[in-house]
């Protein structure tokens, strides 16, 4: 066990498990560990570094707006984001877009966009999901998660089913005119 791992094995919550494996350093698709072992990276830090690692371009972007410009809360308006969701809506087809910081908050708002929405059209269905999925560590969308995620955290919030995966006939039988929403991986 390496000294990393010893020390979150000690001090951080152990709520995933995790591959006895302590990343060092990563170029392109492949990442080093800290024995010298190579990997293809196939994960992608759960798909957020798509590009793979260290490309110089990347990290001269980054460098780039580092020096000039961190963070700034969505309280206040920058260039380069209002330029971002105005390429990235105009590339989905969409009139708008939501930025957020992680999946769950994702899935936290699409779940909130469908029972707006489902308000607005006099629905007072359900949200259905698919069995065996993963939507995120949030109470709501454990609930839309695999029944292993849900375990100790019950009460879970009202609203959502399951139907089986990869079962459209079930699905079929699932959905109804009060249906606000299906959610699937």
């Amino acid at each position: 066990m390496t000294h990393a791992q010893q020390i979150e094995k000690k001090h951080h919550f152990q709520v995933y498990n995790r591959y006895p494996i302590t990343i060092d350093r990563g170029l392109g698709s492949k990442v080093w560990d800290t024995e010298g072992n190579a990997y293809l990276d196939i994960l992608g830090g759960i798909a957020v570094n798509n590009l793979g690692h260290c490309h110089p371009a990347i990290v001269s972007a980054i460098k780039e707006q580092a020096e000039k410009l961190l963070h700034v809360s969505n309280f206040y308006y920058t260039e380069p984001q209002s330029e971002f969701i105005e390429r990235l809506a105009y590339l989905s087809g969409l009139d708008r877009v939501f930025l957020c910081n992680s999946g769950v908050e994702a899935m936290e708002a699409c779940v909130k966009l469908a029972r707006k929405w489902g308000k607005k059209h006099g629905k007072s269905g359900n949200i259905i999901s698919l069995s065996d999925g993963f939507h995120g560590r949030s109470v709501t969308t454990i609930t839309m998660s695999k029944s292993v995620y849900q375990e100790d955290f019950e009460p879970l919030p009202p609203g959502f089913i399951q139907s089986p995966y990869n079962d459209f006939e079930a699905l079929e039988k699932a959905v109804n005119d009060q249906t606000i929403a299906i959610a699937f991986e």
